[in-house]
């Protein structure tokens, strides 16, 4: 029997971890033993609770309720807890997902045990050394025995790094296997979409029509931490809102909420709460933002894991960020990189609205990531021993 631990924080990871452990249950049940960590890095019921209740993932096992902190001050309690964990249960791999400071700590703790780590979601690179988010997967990149990528890209971006590609086995941290299996977030979409319609009345609810709204969601802290970033943003928002005849829906992040109150001037703030086609939501579940997404005009977003769903159901995206890790979007024409400048996210939006049909070939593999992920834990299990 392989025994894994698997550790999320943030609500992106919650939900592909969804993926692996409905693999898991469905096909290596007989094989496999998951030990769920939860480490608490997001500790808002609608950021973290609903997202396990909501997908069917089984209850954390142990929940670290970490919490809001700096991010020196979170990692270190994160890699004490994960460490004492690991130190007790002694499983075959460490399962991390993305770019967290959850993630890092789980590298960390597991690279200095000498416990293989495996990372989902490896070789992703904005080259931002400024976001915390590029040093936690560089670093967790470089400790990992199996990499699986979603993308070309990101065997190209391993193999500039120095990283190995298509070695044989057995792997370890210094000779490590990468392997191409497509977005385990893509596995989700086509398994929840159909179930959203069904479960969710979220368009009823804020009266929203298919194909006649934008979907905004902005959650960075280069973004929200930024008055004048922030601003220029939100004035977008408001200005498509008042002059192309558009809904515009922005589930707040709670950090984004409290700047928005606190930081905007009064009078963005009133354009921004006084107009009654901007909806100003909560956090949203999971299968409300897909059907969010599914129905949305397009959709703008520094959400990385939000780019990725928007060219899943075909939406035109425009980043509001500088960079973005999923350039496939941006070479195919199905994204542009708009930052935090009014002036361009209103131009990107202009012109995906008058655009014709754009390219949403398939990068992102065939559905089926964590069922390969599974199998080839299983395959290497006999390296370890």
């Amino acid at each position: 029997m392989l025994k894994i631990v698997t550790v999320v924080g943030a609500r992106p990871q919650i939900i592909k971890a969804a993926a692996l452990s409905r693999a898991i249950r469905s096909s290596f049940a007989e094989q496999i033993t998951e030990i769920i960590i939860h480490t608490g890095q997001h500790y808002d019921a609608n950021m973290s609770q609903i997202f396990f209740e909501e997908l069917g993932i089984p209850a954390p096992h142990i929940n670290l309720n970490i919490g809001s902190a700096s991010h020196g001050e979170q990692t270190a309690q994160m890699l004490q807890g994960i460490e004492k964990v690991l130190l007790r249960e002694k499983p075959d791999f460490l399962v991390l997902y993305g770019d967290t400071n959850s993630t890092l700590a789980g590298t960390i703790a597991a690279g200095k045990l000498r416990i293989p780590v495996v990372h989902i979601e490896a070789g992703l690179r904005s080259f931002n050394k400024s976001m915390p988010e590029e040093i936690n997967r560089i670093m967790c990149d470089h400790i990992s025995t199996l990499l699986f990528v979603p993308t070309k890209t990101g065997i190209k971006n391993l193999e500039r790094e120095g990283i190995i590609t298509g070695t044989p086995a057995p792997y370890s941290a210094d000779h490590p296997g990468v392997f191409h299996c497509g977005d385990i977030m893509f596995d989700n979409l086509v398994y929840f979409s159909e179930i959203a319609g069904l479960k969710t009345n979220i368009m009823q609810t804020l009266n929203l029509q298919k194909n006649k709204f934008v979907l905004c969601t902005i959650h960075r802290d280069n973004n929200t931490d930024s008055p004048e970033r922030l601003q220029q943003i939100i004035s977008a928002m408001c200005h498509i809102a008042e002059n192309m005849k558009l809904d515009i829906v922005i589930p707040l992040h709670p950090r984004t909420s409290k700047i928005i109150e606190s930081k905007l001037p009064k009078e963005l703030y009133k354009r921004l709460t006084g107009n009654n086609t901007i909806h100003l939501i909560p956090p949203v579940s999971y299968l409300e933002m897909i059907m969010l997404e599914k129905n949305s005009r397009l959709i703008l977003t520094d959400s990385g894991g939000v780019q990725k769903e928007a060219y899943f159901f075909r939406k035109p995206l425009v980043v509001a960020r500088p960079e973005t890790e999923w350039v496939e979007i941006i070479e195919n024409g199905a994204g542009i990189i708009a930052d935090a400048d009014e002036l361009k996210i209103i131009g990107s939006v202009e012109y995906f609205i008058n655009a014709g049909q754009l390219d949403f070939s398939n990068v992102f593999g065939d559905g089926h990531a964590a069922e390969f992920i599974c199998s080839t834990m299983l395959e290497q299990k006999s390296n370890f021993m």
